[in-house]
């Protein structure tokens, strides 16, 4: 059975224009290096933590073993995905660009709907996957678990205890903020990887709230003296923290925790963005074109309690 076609048009002469696509989510947390990608893994991969306790101790004269060492591991096991879209070529040859199939019965999908197909395929996968990347969850078709659902699942990740009531909002972000980075672990305060990952609703409070006209204390000015003016798309930070956008994360929640703590998952990188179109009439015959996608995808993080969660208060 084709996938349903739906063609609105005034077709009365040539196609003169170009399709235009709704302006479509980047894979952003991937494409801007957000978190570490793991791949070639066919199957799965483990991560192996080691911890120890007590490993300085007084000097003797003699070996004297000291600490504890313990090995764990946590895995990654990509889950597989795919795209299934049938189209009817006969569709088409009403529609504006009938000219471009071909003056043939056995005629092709237009040249250029079928490229834009495929690079609206592909834009479709990257939102997907961002998405998922932080608020998949397995049991929904199409999706892994994200670092949000893996997170909050697991009792060694460090939770905030009193999220605002209500929301973040422009007056409140910086003490939210702040609930954040007060629980991050000694150890990783400072490190060059730690990032603060925050929505985008929580960004746009953030830069708000810096802007000033009394919001959270600040001055009428806000910073640089440019009011509500100042923020060009820039790098923000909090505490001495870096923040990063997570464009596919549910508003008003946070995680902070260190990239190389974080894992995307996949098998081949080039199974993200290879669609395959497929006439079908050499095949058996019918006017059909396929369009496939596979790849495949999941998260997930090595050490649970160097990872602090912010969860929206109900």
């Amino acid at each position: 059975m084709a996938t349903t076609t739906s063609i609105t048009t005034t077709y009365a002469g040539e196609f003169a224009g170009k399709y235009i696509s709704a302006a479509l989510l980047s894979g952003s947390t991937i494409a801007n290096g957000g978190i570490e990608v793991k791949p070639n893994i066919k199957y799965k991969e483990v991560i192996k933590r080691i911890a120890t306790d007590g490993i300085v101790k007084n000097a003797t004269c003699d070996f004297d073993a000291t600490s504890t060492v313990t090995l764990t591991e946590r895995v990654i096991t990509p889950e597989e995905f795919q795209i299934n879209l049938q189209l009817c070529k006969k569709d088409f040859r009403s529609d504006w660009e009938a000219i471009s199939m071909g003056y043939s019965t056995f005629d092709n999908l237009p040249p250029s709907f079928a490229d834009f197909l495929l690079a609206h395929v592909a834009s479709k996968v990257a939102e997907k996957t961002e998405q998922n990347i932080w608020k998949g969850v397995n049991a929904n078709a199409g999706e892994f678990d994200g670092f949000i659902t893996l997170a909050t699942a697991d009792a060694t990740v460090l939770d905030v205890a009193s999220p605002a009531s209500g929301g973040v909002t422009a007056a409140n972000v910086i003490a939210e903020l702040g609930k954040v980075v007060d629980l991050i672990p000694a150890s990783l305060y400072g490190k060059e990887d730690l990032y603060l990952y925050v929505s985008q609703s929580i960004a746009r409070d953030y830069i708000r709230a810096l802007g000033g006209f009394g919001a959270a204390g600040l001055g009428a000015n806000g910073t640089n003296a440019q009011g509500t003016q100042w923020f060009n798309n820039g790098s923000l930070s909090f505490d001495g923290v870096k923040i990063f956008v997570a464009t596919g994360m549910t508003n008003d929640y946070m995680l902070a925790g260190q990239k190389s703590n974080l894992y995307f998952g996949t098998g081949l990188l080039n199974d993200q963005n290879e669609v395959k179109v497929i006439d079908m009439a050499d095949i058996d015959g019918s006017q059909n074109v396929r369009v496939v996608a596979r790849f495949t995808a999941t998260v997930q993080y090595g050490i649970g309690s160097e990872i602090v969660l912010y969860t929206p208060a109900a």
